[in-house]
């Protein structure tokens, strides 16, 4: 019997397409944390980048029954467009639905940065300042790694962290006092910029 797990991602789509539908499962818990981590980093959100992430993954299946992807090697960043993509269209929607007036007022509302839309440029350049940041925090020693993730990727709180962690609050407030020191460090060897210029 085959190893499914030992089967690269090509050689799983190439499998549930013939017809081996856990072949798709392993293949979408190989990234489901990667791609999770990707849409909460993004919006924020716990619910949002739960209901996101599940879209995402209708959305690959769909693709993949039409045979819409093309076997690149590269399905974890397929994977991660669509999620992006879904992000966008979200927030599309989201700023249909919000109308605004620029009567009774002074001062003209639109001329605010507010209300333009944001440049592929500006997404780009965001995108990669995020994936920056996420290299630079794998870089960082496990403990310090954990306290970082728990408390910005996942949203728990200091008392949270410690209890998951099995230590005191100082000791995660430290954590993260030491992981923001060597983020800092390793950001000024590395001359990294990760800001809009």
């Amino acid at each position: 019997m085959i190893d499914r797990k030992k089967l690269d991602d090509n050689e799983l789509i190439q499998s549930y397409l013939n017809g081996d539908f856990p072949s798709l499962e392993i293949l979408i818990n190989r990234y489901k944390d990667k791609v999770f981590t990707y849409i909460l980093i993004t919006v924020k959100n716990h619910h949002l980048a739960e209901d996101i992430f599940q879209d995402t993954f209708i959305k690959v299946v769909r693709s993949l029954n039409r045979g819409k992807y093309t076997d690149s090697g590269k399905f974890v960043s397929w994977v991660t467009r669509i999620a992006h993509n879904l992000i966008i269209d979200h927030y599309r929607r989201e700023k249909n639905l919000n109308t605004y007036s620029n009567d009774g007022t002074e001062v003209d509302l639109f001329n605010s940065s507010k209300f333009s839309d944001e440049t592929i440029e500006d997404m780009i350049i965001h995108e990669q300042i995020l994936n920056d940041v996420r290299y630079l925090i794998d870089e960082l020693p496990d403990d310090q790694r954990e306290v970082v993730m728990m408390r910005h990727y996942v949203g728990l709180s200091f008392k949270e962290i410690a209890e998951q962690s099995g230590v005191s609050i100082n000791t995660a407030l430290g954590r993260m006092r030491y992981a923001l020191i060597n983020l800092r460090k390793i950001i000024e060897s590395k001359g990294l910029v990760l800001t809009k210029i």
